[in-house]
């Protein structure tokens, strides 16, 4: 588990990185795909509730540092989207196309109401989505558009995402 937990990380810092230094330079109006949330997405999937969450925490820590966001607001959403996704663990079959788009519609959409939640409860410092604005509803569906792609990639390194039995 925690060889899984490791390389989930791993995995997501580079998407950060990737994110925020390659990716930003070719964004569709200034908005780019989540793909740190698709990994964890994948890897809470396939490994459950306990990898999803500590790998959810550990990388949304990760991903704390780099945003102006207050100091624990992704290891929070991260956490509990890792843990939720671990519920679905081998509930249905992971095919190629419509399942990791469903995964990571549903997990972009939590990730919308928890940081609304919190921009209820702490005011300014969070400053919330939209979801009358277009900004939600394209990063929305980038995720979407990317996932299928990013899950056939991370099948491939299924073996090091996997935690073994």
């Amino acid at each position: 588990m925690i060889r899984s937990i490791i390389w989930t990380v791993v995995f997501c810092v580079i998407a950060v990185i990737l994110q925020s230094a390659v990716i930003s330079r070719i964004a569709f109006f200034g908005i780019v795909p989540d793909l740190a949330l698709c990994i964890l997405v994948f890897s809470a999937y396939i490994n459950g509730t306990m990898t999803g969450q500590i790998s959810g925490f550990f990388s949304g820590l990760f991903f704390d540092f780099l945003s102006p966001a207050p100091l624990g607001m992704n290891c929070l959403i991260r956490t509990l989207i890792g843990a939720l996704t671990g519920i679905f663990k081998g509930q249905f079959f992971l095919d190629i196309i419509f399942m990791p788009v469903i995964l990571c519609v549903l997990a972009t959409v939590l990730k919308a109401l928890l940081v609304f939640i919190l921009h209820l409860i702490m005011g300014q410092a969070v400053p919330a989505y939209s979801f009358t604005n277009s900004v939600f509803w394209i990063e929305l569906g980038l995720n979407a558009l990317s996932a299928p792609l990013l899950f056939f990639l991370l099948k491939k390194f299924k073996p090091m995402l996997t935690a073994r039995s």
